[in-house]
């Protein structure tokens, strides 16, 4: 098959890690491609953003329009993380974390988000193609060959090199057999949009809340509110608490009803759009580059939306593999293992550790002991706010070793009350 075209580099999906990778990019004077199976606008979830993300937002030269069109797309305002369990409540405000950077940042409907980001990539330009799926890649000393489907037909695209931004779509994994378990135990997440219609003056809608099932502390509620009066509200947990013979609304209704806190919150809210479900979503792979590609976000691994971490991570490492691309794109000598694997995972690990540790409950206990300002709620309220590569934070530096010791103080202070 004749190739159609050829780029310097081809990006594979046109969400958050995608656009902001090929933003970068062709701000730099590089011929990009991005190839999108889905048409913009579409619904996906991960929509509390984490302060650290203004800084790839803005790196990539989409900051202005995120702000001056947030008003006009529902988007909230941002400033810290509620939880609630059983009567506690345990407020973070960003403002006040340890790391330097941005304490604020927004909550979006991630179908107007992602094309706002999308449309921003084709204006500085990016050559954006919707509705094209990539069924085979090849690789030959001098390009990739990427071949790629659509209403018309298949076409062939060559690139020096690929970036994989497909999210659950893993597109290169699949099509490398580069997937691997995740150790992380399978679980379940059922949502929608709601009309909330909360009436309670004590809610921040400023906030994220999180709140822990009244019975089983493994299982826990994601609320978050949009600026046009609806929510994204769900539940999460291990497979096993789920009845698959239910439909996702009655599992909806069946868990909000079990939270008497939600319930009475959320008593007047209506369902705005088809409730969904998603399982299995955490991943992980073999290798994160390989020659002419590299995964970025979702693609190479996901943890699990406890602490909306994924676009976090999708954008960190948007931007560290454009910034070391371009660097070989112009015949520097760069090391993919060392300025891109080692380093993302360094904050992956962090925040691998605040979600098992906040299954086991331990993260949970330290949460709800931190009522008072001191340093180290900033420096957890950091790593909340999405700052897991800030090597100042003690608990960057050295996570399982200071959690640990805080679990123990938390633990001791219980047992003496």
């Amino acid at each position: 098959m004749p190739v159609n075209e050829s780029f310097d580099v081809i990006v594979i999906g046109a969400g958050p890690s995608g656009a902001v990778a090929a933003s970068i990019l062709v701000q730099k004077g590089w011929k990009v491609l991005v190839i999108e199976k889905e048409e913009f606008p579409r619904f996906s979830i991960g929509e509390s953003l984490l302060p650290q993300c203004m800084q790839f937002i803005e790196e990539a030269n989409m900051l202005d329009a995120v702000q001056s069109q947030a008003e006009a797309l529902g988007f909230q305002y941002k400033d810290g993380a509620a939880f609630y369990r059983n009567g506690e409540h345990s407020n973070f405000d960003f403002s006040k974390k340890f790391s330097s950077g941005a304490g604020t940042t927004f909550q979006v409907k991630r179908a107007n988000f992602d094309k706002l980001l999308a449309d921003r990539t084709k204006e500085l330009g990016a050559d954006v193609r919707y509705k094209h799926e990539v069924t085979a890649v090849d690789f030959n000393d001098a390009a990739a060959i990427v071949s790629v489907k659509n209403e018309a037909g298949t076409s062939q695209f060559l690139a020096k090199f690929i970036l994989d931004a497909s999210g659950y779509g893993r597109v290169l994994p699949r099509l490398l057999s580069l997937e691997l378990p995740s150790t992380l135990s399978d679980r379940r997440a059922v949502f929608c949009h709601l009309e909330d219609g909360i009436c309670d003056e004590s809610y921040d809608r400023d906030k994220i809340l999180i709140t822990v099932h009244p019975e089983m502390d493994d299982i826990w509620y994601w609320l978050i509110p949009f600026s046009d009066g609806t929510v994204s509200f769900g539940v999460v947990g291990d497979v096993k608490y789920f009845d698959e013979s239910q439909t996702n609304e009655a599992v909806f209704d069946h868990f909000l009803a079990q939270e008497p806190y939600l319930a009475k919150l959320l008593s007047k809210a209506k369902k705005t759009t088809p409730v969904r479900s998603l399982q299995g979503y955490s991943s992980d792979v073999t290798q994160l580059y390989g020659d002419r590609f590299a995964l970025l976000g979702n693609a190479g691994e996901f943890l699990d939306p406890v602490f909306s971490s994924g676009v976090t991570i999708a954008m960190y490492s948007a931007s560290l593999a454009a910034n070391l691309l371009d660097k070989q794109l112009l015949g520097e000598d760069v090391s993919w293992q060392e300025e891109y694997a080692d380093n993302l995972k360094a904050g992956v690990d962090v925040f691998k550790h605040f979600v098992m540790s906040w299954y086991d409950t331990e993260l949970q206990n330290v949460i709800f002991f931190q009522k008072d300002d001191n340093d180290v709620k900033a420096m957890i309220c950091s790593i909340l706010a999405g700052y897991a590569w800030d090597q100042e934070n003690p608990y960057v530096n050295k996570t399982e070793r200071r959690s640990a010791a805080l679990v123990d103080i938390c633990q001791e202070s219980d047992e003496n009350q």
